[in-house]
């Protein structure tokens, strides 16, 4: 087998035109869909293969017909589909599965017995290195030299812990957001944008942690999407609380509806209207 450096090195892909078609692949154990360049194969959706990725052949199904490859950002040598999978290979990726899942619980059990405070994301296995990545969360650093030792002498394997963020573990297992949608992260969000209170604030929206915050319980990544139109529309608005002149008299500011650019005023004489933004005037008196 070939090492990175000599893959790196080989003259033939670096020679390499970029792709003119690519496929969709969805690789096991992740929820993008990433493109791969299906060379001379004959493929349809649903087809078990073999890609090349930085950390080997991985197995995967083909998540999308042939796509003529007109995208910008794809204008250089894609990964290949190497091959259809064979019974070898899907033989194999069950057995992956299997080690996994024993060594998943493992871990959790001695993570129980060392009475560790780690929560375990997820395992992952690279029978090509004899290497076990076990990924997890923390609210701080956890001596689990005890744990490696345990699961070095159980797996025998070399092993790594990788500490993830909340937001890292949510895309790696996956769900549903309060939208009924499967979660940004998991399908097409390629990076986390830091997302803030004041977003909230400059889209109306009531700061409730159970309304604003995704399933790992930071704040919802959406709240980013169309922050920079909210910001321009909220500008012409007037403050809560503001005083404005209304075709009915003078009164105060009790609620806006940023999209729609109406505001709710309660009059001086305790009667409520609502306005559009252009039939109010600030009260200077």
């Amino acid at each position: 087998m070939k090492t990175c450096e000599q893959q790196k090195s080989n003259p033939d892909r670096e020679r390499r035109e970029p792709s003119k078609f690519y496929v969709g692949v969805r690789i096991a154990g992740l929820n993008k869909t990433e493109p791969f360049d299906p060379e001379a194969l004959a493929l349809r959706v649903g087809s078990e293969v073999v890609v090349e990725t930085p950390q080997g052949e991985k197995w995967g199904v083909a998540a999308s017909n042939k796509i003529v490859n007109f995208r910008k950002d794809l204008n250089k040598p894609l990964p290949r589909i190497l091959r259809l999978a064979t019974e070898e290979d899907r033989e194999k990726q069950t057995n992956k599965e299997l080690f996994e899942k024993r060594a998943r619980q493992f871990c959790l059990d001695k993570i129980d017995k060392l009475k560790l405070k780690m929560n375990l994301s997820r395992v992952v296995h690279l029978p090509e290195t004899r290497k076990m990545i076990f990924f997890f969360t923390a609210e701080g650093r956890v001596d689990f030299r005890e744990l490696v030792k345990d699961l070095a002498h159980f797996l025998k394997s070399k092993i790594e812990m990788k500490q993830v963020g909340v937001r890292d573990e949510a895309r790696a297992i996956t769900g549903q957001g309060m939208c009924g949608e499967s979660l940004c992260c998991s399908t097409f969000l390629k990076d986390f944008v830091p997302v803030t209170v004041r977003m909230a604030k400059d889209q109306g929206l009531a700061l409730n942690p159970s309304k604003i915050s995704g399933v790992c319980g930071r704040l919802m990544c959406c709240l980013q999407y169309e922050h920079d139109n909210y910001k321009k529309l909220v500008k012409g608005l007037p403050k809560y609380n503001s005083r404005v002149e209304t075709p009915e008299g003078p009164g105060r500011v009790i609620k806006n509806d940023i999209l729609r650019q109406m505001v709710t005023v309660l009059l001086d004489d305790e009667s409520f209207m609502t306005y559009h933004i252009d039939e109010l005037k600030k009260d200077r008196a």
